[in-house]
């Protein structure tokens, strides 16, 4: 297969890097972060940038984007611990995250957070006691997520007149009414899906204005997409799209516009490299040829579950032509299989100790990794910066 998704100087640079590395690991480039970096802030000139740390936490990473100007949204008290041990303002730092406990809020105050996220009565109601003034951005439902590659409907957010309760609620409890968020799933496809949310927030807008509250922001979540085997429209297209949506809805007085991109900014600068364990059959007479990796689903690779994220795959070894195969991973768990319904084209002279490069693999990957399944190790990850 050919580097058609890394620029050739890329693939060279990485290849050279991670030769003496052992398998599995990470191989992260910085100047593609870069890269993707002013991409984004191209494409949405309108919107502020809140990294979403829970994409890939490393230090390197937040510390480069730190440099390039980004804000950070955070999943934990955890990230926010990292955050502010690498000296990052708490200004710049939002709590996206829906779910929360008392003593979370309490902690994120007290390190001078301000902005948090919520879609339920209870959350608000902690908010009040344990962050009190802080402003407050409530998420809404959407639909469509259905056709982003990794859907994330029903867990979090709520209705929107649930929104509009929440939010009159926050002002009689000392909050500020700040906003209202959404998320169309990550790796979303279908660029319309921000048409319909953004239609809906407007409409929360107007019916709290009556109510006599100005919200000030929309903060759109990520889901701008990364490439991967099946590519997607590129990054200006999907801002050029969001930017006529807003313009439709809130004319020429838009409010602040957040997005959380995780993905869309540090998958590609990643490449997952791999080694092939072992190559068999399960009878003589089977054409299914079963290639088991030093990586699989609980070592990085864990949104392949499903076979959702399909992730484009390189070799460095001369091909006597290639053949589909069933890719799985090494531990002791039948549910650890990568791609079976969808067969990659592999060399038909894979062999074992042959190495897999798999790209895009810089978000979610170490992040998911577990920490001791079958006794091994996390994904070990390197930086990579061009001197």
């Amino acid at each position: 297969m050919s580097q058609q998704l890394l620029a050739a100087a890329t693939w060279q640079r990485i290849q050279r890097f991670s030769c003496d590395k052992p398998t599995p690991c990470l191989i992260f480039d910085l100047p593609t972060l870069r890269e993707k970096y002013a991409e984004l802030e191209g494409a949405f000139p309108f919107a502020d940038i809140y990294y979403a740390v829970k994409a890939n936490p490393d230090a390197d990473i937040i510390r480069c984007l730190d440099a390039l100007g980004a804000n950070f949204d955070i999943a934990s008290i955890y990230e926010l611990q990292k955050l502010r041990g690498l000296n990052i303002d708490s200004a710049r730092i939002s709590y996206g995250n829906t779910i929360k406990k008392a003593t979370d809020i309490a902690f994120a105050y007290e390190q001078g957070v301000r902005l948090f996220a919520s879609d339920c009565e209870s959350d608000i109601r902690k908010l009040a006691k344990f962050a009190p003034g802080s402003r407050v951005c409530v998420r809404v439902l959407t639909e469509g997520s259905e056709t982003a590659d990794w859907p994330l409907s029903r867990k979090f957010g709520c209705q929107r007149d649930m929104a509009i309760e929440l939010i009159l609620l926050a002002r009689e409890l000392g909050l500020e009414p700040y906003g209202i968020s959404f998320h169309v799933g990550s790796q979303q496809r279908d660029i319309s899906s921000w048409d319909a949310a953004i239609a809906k927030v407007h409409f929360i807008f107007d019916q709290l204005r009556e109510a006599g509250i100005a919200l000030k922001m929309v903060n759109m979540g990520g889901g701008m997409p990364a490439n991967y085997k099946q590519r997607s429209q590129d990054l200006q297209t999907y801002g050029r799209a969001i930017a006529r949506f807003l313009e439709e809805d809130f004319g020429d007085s838009p409010p602040q516009v957040i997005i959380e991109p995780g993905r869309s900014l540090v998958a590609e600068a990643g490449v997952l490299v791999s080694e092939v364990v072992q190559v068999s059959y399960k009878s003589h007479d089977s054409l299914d040829r079963w290639v088991y990796l030093d990586v699989g689903l609980f070592g990085g690779l864990i949104e392949a579950l499903g076979e959702a994220i399909q992730y484009p795959v390189l070799w460095e070894l001369d091909s006597d032509g290639e053949d589909e195969v069933i890719l799985a991973g090494p531990t002791c768990d039948s549910m650890d299989i990568l791609y079976e319904d969808h067969r990659y084209q592999l060399p038909v002279n894979l062999q074992e100790g042959d190495r897999l490069y798999w790209l895009s693999t810089g978000a979610y990957t170490t992040s998911y990794s577990s920490v001791e399944f079958n006794g091994i190790p996390p994904l070990r990850s390197y930086i990579l910066d061009a001197p």
